[in-house]
């Protein structure tokens, strides 16, 4: 269907709403409240929105159907998505600028601080800093591009990992590489795909082997291709086309479903050791639709811990892990610290961690023991 017939399309469909939508309105006409429902507080709007809904049975229409003028007259879609050319979509994040000018600095002095707090451990930490989606698919852009911030974020932030002594691979090289031999992200979602996942744990288990960080564990792996499903990425909630305008939506793709298993029993004698290396990191990480902890045991020859977290960014999946106390990273060797780029220009919820304990790491001071304790027990009354 070519652009003109989608405006087309869309337009038709757009008054034949706006026309049923006029039988609604006796549901609006034939609204009473209490007395006593007050105005001022806006119980009395709710109350009207909720009558009114009951009666527009074109509520969902009519959402399909503005998004489909948005869509297909304009090339747009809701806040948080930037529309490409070839079905592809962007997240908006790695596009927008910080809503606080020190939003950057600040993520970095908290860094900073976990590097510090690791290192008091005798715990080596590595950043997994991924690019963006952006950066490694700019030919599918269409108009709208990053700001200058944003596309200098990558570069810029690798240099601050070299001033900080920060250990980590160089991923960008690799996930283009990748890309000519399969998708290493998503068309309609802000992840990778299994692809890109197990790039990224090859290059991460060849820098460790050639900074002499790891040289393998004993343990082997093998990961499977065990069939493929439809997958609706994440940015398609903000074309809600679906069900009416399902035709206007971007493609559907396909998504290859991996299994990583262990091979033999390996391990000493009574398979009792504790893993010497951690993950910790976001849906990228925690997901196991990506399979990045199955790619990374299959690289590193070792089992891992994994203290991802499903839509928090990086940054509180590891302060809530330090917050647990140093017997919880009793025994780690290396933590491995997945962060997507765009989220060094993004805030994070900080609320439920001791603010002291939140200052002192922006500040790279230890945090003295009882503070730790502390915050240790604020976070798990939360969780």
């Amino acid at each position: 269907m070519t652009r003109t017939a989608n405006i087309l399309y869309s337009l038709a469909f757009i008054l034949v709403m706006l026309a049923l939508a006029l039988s609604s309105l006796p549901a609006a006409l034939s609204f009473s409240s209490a007395a006593e429902t007050s105005v001022v507080d806006g119980k009395l709007a709710s109350t009207f929105e909720k009558h009114y809904d009951k009666g527009f049975v074109l509520k969902d229409f009519g959402t399909n159907a503005w998004a489909a003028l948005e869509f297909g007259l304009f090339g747009e879609g809701r806040p948080g998505v930037v529309i490409g050319r070839d079905d592809w979509l962007y997240t908006a994040e790695e596009f927008d600028p910080p809503k606080s000018p020190g939003q950057v600095a600040d993520n970095w002095q908290l860094i900073r601080g976990v590097q510090a707090e690791l290192k008091r451990r005798g715990i080596e930490l590595v950043v997994l800093l991924l690019p963006a989606k952006a950066r490694l698919y700019p030919e599918h852009l269409a108009e709208q591009k990053p700001v200058q911030l944003q596309q200098a974020l990558y570069q810029a932030s690798r240099q601050q990992m070299q001033q900080l002594g920060l250990q980590g691979p160089q991923l960008l090289q690799p996930l283009r590489q990748g890309k000519h031999q399969q998708d290493v992200f998503l068309r309609t979602d802000t992840h990778w795909t299994p692809f890109g996942a197990s790039v990224v744990a090859a290059a991460t288990a060849e820098y460790l082997r050639a900074h002499k960080q790891w040289q393998g564990g004993d343990l082997d792996y093998q990961t499977r291709v065990i069939g493929t499903e439809t997958h609706k990425g994440d940015l398609l909630t903000y074309l809600p086309l679906d069900p009416y305008f399902e035709a206007l939506q971007p493609a559907a793709e396909r998504l290859e479903q991996r299994k990583t298993e262990q091979l033999g029993e390996g391990g000493d004698l009574f398979g009792s050791s504790a893993p010497e290396v951690a993950l910790v990191g976001t849906s990228y990480s925690a997901n196991p639709k990506w399979n990045f902890l199955g790619a990374l045991r299959e690289a590193l020859h070792a089992d891992l811990y994994n203290y991802a977290e499903d839509g928090h960014g990086p940054l509180v999946p590891m302060l809530r892990l330090l917050a647990k106390g140093e017997e919880e990273t009793q025994g780690l060797r290396i933590l491995l610290w997945e962060v997507p780029e765009r989220y060094l220009a993004q805030p994070s919820d900080l609320s439920e961690f001791d603010p002291q304990w939140l200052a002192q790491l922006r500040g790279g001071a230890e945090a003295p023991q009882q503070l730790a304790l502390k915050t240790a027990s604020k976070s798990l009354a939360v969780h």
